[in-house]
């Protein structure tokens, strides 16, 4: 039975208009921006089987093509539109978040970078530049590839700090497997960054390193 045939109340396009998109389970949320199931198989019943071999609603928006599309049901069409609709979402909450007057706290930090790196399939050094009022003035991507001494270049983070004539700075990088424990190689770059940004006054306010739907700070940790 297709969602055509539902009674109208339990029909997720119906459902939120008149209740609100809130009330909605991930699977009906889904289902809207699947539009078609397959052979005999609901829009919702496509969602909630492919909720459940990925594990998670975040899991699943992370996949890559090749993964997504081993999902019966699931192809680059339906790929493509669920990461149009996530990449919406990740721009709306950065606005939101450059908006604010200062990121005044870690955890205003983490939801900005986690919208901004948490989805990126390869491993991203980035600076959260930031004036004295800690508003932010950009977000740059340094490097891409394993973050360790070899591939991270304080010398180039102080070019691109000084340029922007920024004053303190909140460094970032993710974990494509999802894991978000800092290793001895990030705990080691992270040393050497702060001690060459001290040369030019500039502060290192967090490190935060983003895994899947989680965030390790190194000021939490009590490491900066």
């Amino acid at each position: 039975m297709g969602i055509g045939d539902w009674p109208t109340s339990e029909r997720p396009r119906e459902r939120l208009l008149s209740l609100g998109a809130q009330v909605l389970s991930d699977a009906e949320l889904l289902a809207i921006f699947l539009r078609t199931g397959h052979s005999g198989v609901s829009a919702v019943e496509l969602a909630r089987k492919a909720l459940g071999q990925a594990g998670s609603l975040n899991a699943l928006l992370g996949m890559t093509p090749e993964a997504f599309t081993t999902i019966h049901g699931m192809g680059l069409a339906k790929y493509v539109q669920l990461q149009a609709a996530r990449e919406l979402g990740r721009r709306c909450l950065g606005e939101r978040s450059q908006a604010r007057s200062a990121l005044n706290s870690p955890a205003a930090a983490r939801d900005y970078l986690q919208a901004t790196l948490g989805h990126r399939h390869h491993e991203v050094f980035a600076l959260l530049l930031l004036d004295s009022q800690h508003r932010v003035v950009e977000l740059t991507e340094l490097f891409r590839g394993t973050i360790d001494a070899a591939n991270v270049y304080p010398r180039e983070v102080v070019k691109t700090v000084l340029s922007a004539n920024a004053a303190a700075v909140i460094l970032a990088h993710n974990h494509p497997s999802g894991v978000c424990e800092p290793s001895q190689a990030d705990r080691a770059i992270t040393k050497r960054i702060q001690n060459a940004l001290a040369l030019i006054d500039v502060s290192v306010l967090d490190h935060l390193v983003i895994g899947h739907g989680e965030c390790c700070s190194f000021a939490e940790r009590g490491w900066l």
